[in-house]
């Protein structure tokens, strides 16, 4: 049996908690004179999340490879990353993720499902148009609950209509699924909006005026702002193109949409889209940047995104996730990708 004390976020209020069975307990269970202490004072934290990663396949195209899962998967745990949503892998998540105690809880979305000229052809499945709303239904079914549509590719070309998009949709809906949406341009980004999408991926050239149809049905943004940090020097040093240029444009743009998302109650998720796994930290940090306040920032890397994903924060009876800081993570950004003490289902990873 452990104990661990110290202040919880994002209530502020300093707490004692025994874990025995893997789960969190606020009053001493039996034997909890015995208990090892692994954490006296500082802060706790529910673990961190990643919304969007994609283990098991560096590079579009590449075989999915279930060794680089395992370390990539256990790249995010040693980072404090206990939970992530993967929208998308070439492959369906094996059995064995789901089964190993020593890796993050996984959320996965299947695989990705691309219409004609629509995304890497043979990286995810590949359907028409006519096939699409029962596949988005098949992947729903055989994933954790989530499909993800690649809503649109090249930004000069149409995306997936939004009479199609919204069928598949209420089909997945119907089924007690949900839907993730990849979109880049301003028609895909609208599209997944008015089609009533959970979540969109990106949103880049995403228009503010839709955001309050966004909060007013709950589609989250995961706007994956370190991914497009990383190529936008490259971009900018290219020769002048309509698809560089519409690049350009929704990037300037995205971080002012990420802080009027965040003010219009949108909720706002951290997910990295990027290698090496476990930098979701470092994604948080550019949420704050763009103007998210520190503590809403963080939690968009931890207890708002475990609360969407539907998992408990740190509360009686709740599975001992737990990261742990010597300084407060909300003052201090750069504490976030150092937790002194991780523990996942109640082992001390570190």
């Amino acid at each position: 049996m452990l104990r661990i004390r110290g202040v919880v976020l994002p209530e502020r209020e300093e707490r004692t908690f025994w874990i025995d069975g893997g789960r969190l307990h606020t009053a001493p269970p039996p034997g909890a004179a015995e208990a090892r202490t692994v954490v006296d004072g500082g802060w706790l934290l529910p673990g961190l999340v990643d919304v969007h990663t994609h283990p098991g396949a560096e590079k579009p195209g590449s075989p999915f490879d279930e060794a680089l899962l395992r370390r990539q998967l256990t790249e995010h745990r040693d980072a404090g990353v206990l939970a992530v949503r993967t929208p998308g892998t070439a492959a369906r998540m094996p059995e064995w993720v789901a089964e190993d105690q020593e890796l993050p809880r996984v959320t996965s979305a299947g695989r990705w499902l691309a219409t004609p000229g629509r995304f890497v052809p043979g990286f995810g499945r590949d359907v028409t148009e006519a096939e699409l709303v029962a596949a988005a239904v098949e992947e729903a079914a055989a994933s954790s609950g989530w499909c993800k549509v690649v809503g649109d590719w090249k930004l000069d070309e149409p995306p997936v209509p939004l009479e199609l998009l919204t069928s598949v949709v209420e089909a997945v809906h119907a089924a007690g699924g949900k839907v993730a949406v990849h979109c880049q341009s301003a028609e895909g980004s609208r599209n997944a909006v008015l089609a009533g999408a959970d979540s969109l991926e990106h949103g880049m050239s995403l228009d503010p005026g839709l955001l309050d149809r966004m909060a007013a049905q709950g589609t989250a943004f995961v706007p994956t702002l370190g991914a497009f940090a990383g190529s936008a020097p490259e971009r900018r040093a290219a020769e002048p193109s309509v698809r560089r240029d519409l690049w350009l444009a929704g990037w300037d743009a995205l971080p002012g949409t990420v802080r009027s998302a965040h003010e219009a109650g949108v909720t706002v998720l951290a997910g990295t889209d990027t290698f090496p796994c476990g930098t979701v930290a470092g994604e948080a940090a550019l949420l704050a940047r763009a103007g998210l306040p520190p503590l809403d920032a963080l939690g968009a890397a931890s207890w708002t995104a475990r609360e969407w994903l539907g998992l408990p924060g740190l509360s009686d009876g709740a599975p001992a996730d737990v990261v742990a800081y010597d300084t407060d993570p909300t003052g201090e950004v750069r504490a976030l990708p150092h937790p002194s003490r991780i523990i996942l289902r109640g082992r001390v990873v570190r």
